[in-house]
């Protein structure tokens, strides 16, 4: 049997193959685009994709299946993603349609129309054409779905049309085309809503251009830059083209675009995909592909199935809806068994269960995140609202989440006489200023403030989480983390321990810069806590939050200093970022449902691994393409306001619930036992339906913005 790590034969015939294929559990990749991956093998003929299953179905017209088996072997989310957006472009895979009236007006006018005509024959003829797209859609899901409340419906109108009670049959057709004008509605706002919001927003990048003869870097509109141009992009930025790299080496990070989170290493003549994001290295890259036709448009692709995905709840609701369609068709014939009255049995058919608890539930969901949006909570789907509801331990990244990330430079201390505190900060400011993290840029602000003065040094090289290094007259200057220049480089700090041990007690973030083989000196720097952030912590707990702790690289006495200040139960300090995915890790096998809170590139491992991801407004790119929760606006409070959020839709679903299965079994019950007529059925069933459609309309409370 064929077998590798990427796929296995489960099933083959002569005309068919089935394989299980490892990339659909990857939660980017769509059913859609891998199909598509296989476009131009000569001798197939469909594929089917099933993405629960994680199977691949080849229907062939000869053995194929070398060719298919090589496809396999050399998968790739970057590769698919690539045919795609060279082939096809994303269009296709976008509904933009609005929700039509055509429907609802259609079986408006029949039933405002109907007493006005007396003729039997034209009413019959009216009533039939406007329930019509009802009985076909009914039959329809019968033979492709099995008994379904769609059939029930139909079912229930068809026999009122051939009883000649023409008003039930409209009254009941125009109050299902009223929930689902509603239904479509909302969802269609909420989704609109969250397209906007997520739209990639890369707007100006830098390209090459010749000046006067001289090669010159300009900054243009993205929207303006055009195939064949020259595209400059350093560490921090993100790509805003798909194209080749013609000079330089980076470590991208694909994430956005492909879900994998470990940094590519790239190179001249690599291909690169706009959305990704460049961790360290400049880059020179020829377009390929720009504006509409770049791979950006795959997140909004990723957006709207994230955006459609049922939560857990959703599908027991289904399951149940479709479970209780056999109860209801059954409660019709026993009706019918013991009164042989046919109106009884279109009475029973018009009652059941499966509208509301279908209906309900989504436009409960997606009410919830439309508000979220309007208040600058980004919710990317209903089962990001689940997990929120049932997360019971957040962890918050320190830097950016529970501070406000902006630091700033507070003193500056040189360990060597030759080099005064200005020229440090020069040196530092030199090596840093192409380097986009709050620490590079508080160091570069600071030196301009003084009069920032550049001095000359080789390529820099920057080594993620650690710092950076180049030379400087022959000699390696290294800026970056204690762990960086002590435990890695070999630079002694004995002589200056307890001067150093003294700053940090004093609340500091040090910057460590090394000339040589000696420590030249240090820069402290101060990021100031969030005035909210201990309301913030109070208000999760308060709403169920068992455990809160923190994340930091700081040393162990800061960090239980800031968690004794805003109320923080555990710390984990002096972490390297590489840990706080594994922390995350391991509380969810110890049964935790875990939120994570973060703002940085290195966020993203523990945003991905988290039941829950929530990143701050103005985090990393990355860190906002991974996170199932995106904060819009610069407030940790926010973090408390989704799960206040969260838990109130649950409510008020499960209220939507109990209220479906309470009212509609008084209703069949009532139909079952005759004492109401088809129509009266079809009013109090459709109404409690559109009601509990209303209430989920109207939502639950959120602090605006």
């Amino acid at each position: 049997m064929s077998s590798n790590e990427k796929f296995s034969l489960v099933h083959e015939t002569s005309k068919r193959l089935r394989y299980k294929v490892s990339i659909l559990k990857n939660k980017n990749i769509d059913e859609n685009v891998l199909i598509h991956y296989f476009d131009g093998i000569e001798g197939l003929n469909t594929v089917r994709v099933n993405k629960i299953a994680a199977s691949v179905v080849f229907n062939i017209t000869k053995n194929i299946k070398n060719d298919i088996e090589d496809k396999l072997t050399n998968i790739s989310l970057e590769k698919v993603l690539s045919k795609i957006t060279t082939d096809l472009g994303c269009t296709p895979c976008i509904d933009e349609g609005k929700p039509s009236l055509k429907g609802l007006v259609r079986a408006g006018a029949i039933l405002a129309a109907e007493p006005l005509v007396s003729n039997t024959n034209v009413k019959a003829a009216l009533t039939t054409a406007a329930c019509m797209p009802l009985i076909i859609d009914g039959t329809k899901e019968l033979f492709e779905e099995g008994l379904t409340s769609k059939f029930l419906e139909a079912s229930a109108v068809a026999i009122s049309i051939v009883r000649k009670d023409f008003l039930a049959a409209n009254s009941a057709n125009a109050m299902l085309e009223l929930g689902e004008y509603i239904e479509e509605t909302t969802v269609h706002k909420s989704d609109d809503l969250l397209k906007q919001l997520a739209k990639p927003n890369v707007e100006e990048a830098w390209i090459e251009t010749d000046i006067d003869g001289k090669t010159t870097e300009i900054l243009i509109k993205t929207k303006d830059i055009e195939i064949g141009n020259i595209v400059v992009v350093g560490a921090g930025s993100t790509i805003p083209i798909d194209g080749h790299i013609v000079s330089g080496e980076a470590s991208v990070n694909q994430v956005s675009m492909t879900g994998e989170a470990e940094p590519i290493k790239k190179q001249r003549g690599d291909r690169v995909i706009s959305g990704t994001v460049m961790e360290e290295g400049r880059i020179k890259i020829w377009a390929e592909h720009v504006g509409s036709d770049t791979a950006t448009q795959r997140i909004k692709h990723y957006i709207e199935n994230s955006l459609n995905e049922k939560s857990s709840v959703q599908l027991k609701a289904t399951k149940l809806a479709d479970k209780l369609v056999p109860v209801t068709l059954g409660l019709a014939g026993v009706s019918y068994v013991f009164s042989r009255d046919f109106e009884r049995v279109a009475s029973v058919l018009q009652a059941d269960y499966s509208c509301a608890l279908k209906l309900a539930t989504p436009v409960a969901f997606k009410t919830a995140i439309s508000k979220a949006g309007q208040a600058g909570i980004m919710i990317k789907g209903a089962k990001a609202i689940e997990a929120l509801h049932s997360a019971d331990t957040f962890i918050f990244d320190k830097t950016g989440t529970l501070t406000e990330g902006e630091l700033e430079v507070v003193n500056v201390t040189s360990f060597d006489d030759k080099w005064s505190e200005d020229e440090l900060l020069n040196l530092t400011a030199s090596t840093e200023e192409h380097y986009f993290h709050p620490v590079a840029e508080a160091v570069v602000k600071a030196a301009k403030k003084r009069g920032f003065v550049h001095m000359h040094h080789e390529e820099v090289e920057f080594i993620v989480a650690h710092g950076v290094k180049t030379q400087v007259n022959g000699k390696n200057v290294l800026i970056g983390s204690r762990h960086f220049l002590e435990e890695d480089e070999g630079i002694s700090f004995k002589k200056h321990k307890i001067q150093i041990d003294e700053m940090l007690n004093n609340g500091f973030t040090l910057l460590y810069v090394g000339y040589g083989k000696k420590l030249l000196g240090t820069i402290s720097l101060e990021d100031r806590l969030r005035s909210n952030t201990r309301k913030t912590i109070e208000r999760l707990k308060k709403l169920g939050v068992k455990n809160t702790i923190m994340l930091t690289g700081d040393t162990k006495e800061r960090a239980d200093k800031i968690a004794k200040e805003v109320g923080i139960d555990t710390v984990y300090a002096s972490l390297l970022p590489t840990q706080k995915a594994s922390i995350v890790k391991q509380l969810m096998s110890e049964g935790k449902k875990v939120a994570f809170i973060g703002d940085g590139i290195n966020d993203a491992p523990a945003l991905i691994s988290a039941h829950v991801g929530i990143s701050m407004s103005k985090g990393a790119d990355i860190a906002k393409a991974t996170a199932d929760v995106s904060l819009l606006k610069d407030d940790i409070e926010a973090v408390a306001d989704a799960k206040e959020l969260a838990e109130n839709t649950m409510k008020l679903i499960n209220n939507n619930f109990n209220a479906t299965v309470g009212i509609n079994s008084v209703i069949l019950a009532g139909a079952a036992f005759g004492f109401f007529t088809p129509i009266t059925t079809a009013v109090l069933h459709n109404g409690t339906t559109i009601g509990l459609l209303l209430n989920s309309m109207r939502g639950v409370k959120i602090k605006k913005a």
